[in-house]
């Protein structure tokens, strides 16, 4: 039953959506309310990059009533939620808990108080201008130029630890002035980010083939993070705005959902 005075799961998504309208999702994308009752009350709301038992599990310690992902749990299309699967288990145990979940993905990224602007803020970017027509990314100038040798240990310092940190694909004493940055996979605007004057790219997922082709054709350098930490950087954010509307009890999960998580360095 709704509490006097504490926001219900439908105000608390009303709001989500004025912030990030469901509309602006790729077509392909499940975002939205995925469990939940509309009228139970919310207190405190945790928020993630991927709902896995070990963020479920975060999410019934702490008590909260909402978790706010950025990945979908329900992503390709199921025919059983039974607790024998794996994202069965997580919506039995999150229902059990009353726990809802709301996902906010592609329409987070595109937003103004999004994804990729909370990635542009960790560089400090101005003058900022969207990297593509529909939202997706940011290109701007850097206080100072910097290397891309430079660059790289910037976004390792400011980005979240992953066990494989880093990487750049480029000349490393490259003048780094206009950067571009895409959260997530973001092989297929690097031709976008040249376009736009960037010098260079920080983004994640680029295959071996599109870097090389890239930096063949003298395209910005890449500065390669995981998936993963591009988008974490969301969180505070949208935590921040939940707070301030509401007043409520907010966690950002500082737990590592990289699936990535072992790197050895090779040989000489």
């Amino acid at each position: 039953m709704p509490t006097a005075g504490v926001p219900t799961v439908a105000d608390v998504v009303a709001a989500l959506d004025e912030w990030y309208p469901p509309a602006t999702a790729a077509s392909w994308d499940r975002v939205g309310l995925v469990l939940g009752e509309p009228t139970a009350p919310v207190e405190r709301v945790l928020c993630v990059v991927d709902v896995v038992p070990e963020t479920a599990r975060q999410a019934l310690d702490l008590g909260v009533q909402l978790i706010v992902s950025h990945h979908p749990l329900l992503f390709r299309g199921v025919s059983s939620v039974a607790p024998t699967t794996y994202a069965g288990r997580i919506v039995h145990d999150l229902i059990r808990g009353g726990v809802a979940l709301h996902v906010a993905h592609t329409n987070a990224d595109v937003a103004p108080d999004g994804v990729n602007e909370a990635l542009a803020d960790l560089f400090g970017l101005t003058d900022r201008v969207l990297l593509t027509p529909e939202g997706i990314g940011r290109v701007g100038t850097l206080s100072e130029p910097l290397t891309l040798r430079e660059l790289t240990t910037l976004a390792a310092r400011v980005l979240p630890a992953t066990s494989w940190g880093v990487r750049a694909a480029g000349d490393p004493d490259r003048r780094i002035t206009r950067l571009a940055v895409s959260s997530g996979s973001g092989s297929e605007h690097l031709a976008q980010a040249a376009e736009m004057g960037a010098d260079a790219v920080v983004t994640s997922d680029v295959k071996h083939h599109y870097a090389s082709e890239h930096i063949a054709a003298g395209g910005p350098a890449i500065v390669e993070a995981a998936h993963w930490a591009t988008e974490w950087p969301w969180l505070p954010r949208v935590a921040g705005l939940l707070r301030n509307r509401f007043g409520m009890e907010t966690f950002v999960s500082e737990l590592r959902t990289d699936p990535w998580n072992l790197a050895v360095p090779g040989g000489e």
